[in-house]
């Protein structure tokens, strides 16, 4: 029986998904292939039902590179949480990623913040929800 034959154990996922009163909080604390980006797409999801998460903040600041399937899996993220009842926001696109993604023609189409307290406050104004529960 060869590697590929055997089912190998799933490696921890590299985004932590924190709950901060009705806002979920996902930082990527490295750059993800394509399988993992869809099992946190899929995590991400199931966590905004069972905690009733009014937004989601996406923190990127850990990311150098954004391919377009990255892009289209938070578009897709971003939709999927509007139809569960959540507003996200991108957080932390560093300067060289936001250069990257103009020059390779990116759109997230998303709202952005500056920072996790950015990302907050837009949250707030529109979901009319706090931090605090």
């Amino acid at each position: 029986m060869t590697t590929a034959d055997r089912e190998l154990p799933s490696e921890p996922l590299r985004v932590s998904i924190l709950t901060q009163g009705s806002y979920l909080i996902a930082s990527v604390h490295t750059a993800l292939d394509d399988s993992q980006l869809t099992r946190f797409q899929h995590d991400l999801i199931d966590r905004i039902g069972a905690q009733r998460a009014r937004g989601v903040i996406i923190d990127v600041a850990a990311l150098d590179v954004l391919d377009s399937f990255g892009s289209r899996t938070l578009q897709d993220i971003a939709r999927m949480s509007r139809l569960r009842g959540a507003e996200t926001v991108i957080v932390g696109i560093a300067p060289e990623l936001a250069l990257s993604m103009v020059r390779l023609g990116l759109d997230l189409d998303l709202p952005t913040a500056l920072d996790l307290e950015e990302g907050l406050a837009y949250l707030g104004s529109v979901t009319g929800a706090s931090i605090a529960r």
